[in-house]
């Protein structure tokens, strides 16, 4: 298997601005978030696993689909990004806030 080319600190932050822009605006998916949130930060998927307490195999079938990872995968996942997980409306509407009452 080809090893992942090093990227630059340039492409790195470009990635990673681009998946907090997909993150705010809910348009981030299974299995392309952990794909991208990985090479945002550079790693191998091997490393990935080693700072994620996943293994590799897990890692490798989440980014092409093939997997179904548990929510404690997922969080542990995001949370290498500073993400939590929730629910998202799909398409931005939904409910009004909830805000104090008077």
């Amino acid at each position: 298997m080809p090893k992942m080319r090093q990227l630059t600190r340039e492409e790195i932050r470009v990635l990673r601005q681009r998946l907090r822009e997909r993150a705010s605006s809910a348009e981030l998916r299974l299995p392309d978030a952990v794909l991208d949130i990985r090479k945002s930060l550079g790693l191998t998927q091997e490393k990935f696993a080693e700072l994620t307490g996943i293994t590799k195999r897990q890692v490798a079938e989440i980014e092409t689909g093939k997997g179904n990872p548990t929510i404690d995968t997922l969080h542990k996942i995001g949370k290498l990004f500073g993400f939590s997980l929730g629910f998202v409306p799909k398409d931005g509407s939904g409910p009004p806030p909830q805000g104090p009452k008077p």
